[in-house]
């Protein structure tokens, strides 16, 4: 997976470890300049043995175990025995919504869970000091408060 500014490209993060393992959580250093991208575009490479009809993400991200935001993406039909890359552009909330990096570094964690339509395939979760109010450009922000 990376992060990059949208805007020029130029890679901000990237990991190469297997976020599919269940029980494990990951920690991603994120430099704190990722706060000042207008968007992110996050990519994802992922490989599939089996068909899925409709793979898709949910996102929490979590400041203190506490939901600040909830995410949702849709990638759609798996083909068996394929390795495939998914791009997603995420805005930038605005500024005065952000929680500045010295709060949340080492505060958040964000969990992700993988589906086949209703079936849930794995679910990992990443510790990060990345910004947590940042949102999909495809879908509007879900919360902006604790659940």
């Amino acid at each position: 997976m990376n992060l990059r500014d949208a805007d020029s490209g130029k890679v901000l993060w990237q990991g190469t470890e297997d976020l599919s393992l269940p029980g494990v959580e990951h920690e991603a250093r994120v430099p704190k300049k990722i706060l000042r991208c207008r968007a992110v575009s996050r990519e994802i490479n992922f490989s599939s043995e089996e068909q899925m009809n409709r793979f898709r993400l949910e996102q929490r991200v979590l400041f203190k175990d506490k939901c600040l935001e909830e995410w949702f993406f849709e990638f759609g039909f798996v083909i068996p025995q394929s390795t495939n890359t998914w791009q997603s552009l995420i805005e930038a909330a605005p500024e005065s919504e952000m929680l500045p990096a010295s709060v949340l570094n080492g505060n958040v964690v964000i969990e992700t869970k993988f589906f086949d339509d209703a079936l849930l395939v794995s679910t990992s979760r990443e510790g990060t000091i990345s910004n947590s109010l940042m949102r999909d450009k495809t879908c509007p922000r879900l919360i902006s408060a604790p659940l």
